[in-house]
């Protein structure tokens, strides 16, 4: 199965302000999920968040938050963006693919993408755009989510799914701005 614009929601799990700075290679983790979440709007592929208890753990990076609109950024409790159900009724959370990045990847991206695995989505994790705390615990994680049927991929991957063909001006700038 490939990752396809038309059906694609692009999912950011708590990159959060207090959080980022205690992430593994948190900078890489920002950078990469901000060129997905570009490359995402270029091709109109609906973009959501979520926040864990920003009162305690800050809002959703400036960097990502200065891309997301306000009303496509969900507030949360429960570890898992399902079992929170904060994101039902956002623009494009109705779309059957859920291509996530995030933190942490063995908590709130794992328990995201495990129950909407479950509730029948068809779930991609950007293993260069999620992290955790300790390196160990983000490769049990996407180890778990592969074992469950839950699509590893890389950020190229997506953008090269997305597209679908080359020959095209949509290809030919997304080549240029973010394929170097």
């Amino acid at each position: 199965m490939l990752m396809q614009r038309d059906q694609s929601v692009l999912l950011v799990v708590d990159i959060q302000e207090r959080l980022l700075p205690h992430i593994h290679e948190g900078e890489r983790v920002l950078e990469n999920a901000i060129w997905l979440v570009r490359v995402a709007q270029r091709l109109g592929v609906p973009v959501l968040a979520s926040e864990q208890y920003p009162k305690g753990i800050g809002h959703t990076h400036a960097g990502l938050r200065a891309l997301i609109p306000a009303t496509a950024i969900a507030e949360k409790l429960h570890f898992s963006c399902a079992a929170a159900q904060c994101l039902n009724g956002l623009p494009g959370f109705e779309r059957r693919q859920v291509v996530i990045a995030g933190t942490e990847a063995h908590v709130c991206v794992q328990q995201t993408a495990l129950e909407l695995k479950w509730q029948g989505r068809q779930v991609f994790v950007a293993a260069d755009a999620v992290g955790s705390r300790r390196p160990s615990d983000k490769e049990l994680a996407l180890a778990r989510m592969r074992s469950h049927g839950i699509e590893i991929v890389s950020r190229e991957m997506i953008a090269f799914e997305w597209l679908g063909q080359a020959g095209t001006e949509l290809f030919r700038g997304i080549s240029r701005e973010f394929l170097r």
